[in-house]
């Protein structure tokens, strides 16, 4: 049996790191890569979580435009943030910006992550007949 599944990149996204795609679609689910905070034209990390944060979900936009999704077809969010009492709030307030009702279910831990402040992966829906 062979599984029909579908990777993505995009431009609008960092390189990945390794062999990893930026999404992958099947069975109607689509999962991205973990992304973090670095700019896809100039590698650099914004200061402060907020603005990481904002950078990580416009890397995760990316990935989900070039399936032909949007942040709405999310239903699931995973979230790493390398100091969470610290910097919940700040996040909290910027992730909110990309989201409406109703919100994704959402996970967020606090992680050791390497020379970042957040990390985040989604799961989506594919609408039915297309990935």
């Amino acid at each position: 049996m062979t599984l029909d599944k579908q990777a993505y990149m995009s431009a609008d996204a960092p390189r990945p790191a390794g062999p990893y795609s930026h999404a992958v679609s099947a069975n109607g689910l689509l999962f991205t890569a973990g992304f973090g905070p670095q700019d896809p034209a100039t590698g650099q990390v914004p200061d402060g979580v907020a603005e990481q944060t904002r950078q990580v979900l416009r890397n995760v936009g990316a990935a989900l435009a070039e399936a032909g999704l949007s942040f709405e077809h999310v239903l699931k969010t995973t979230v790493h943030l390398q100091d969470l009492d610290r910097d919940f709030a700040a996040y909290n307030e910027a992730y909110s910006e990309f989201f409406t009702a109703p919100y994704p279910a959402r996970t967020t831990v606090g992680s050791t992550l390497a020379n970042i402040l957040v990390e985040i992966d989604v799961v989506a829906a594919v609408p039915q007949g297309r990935g």
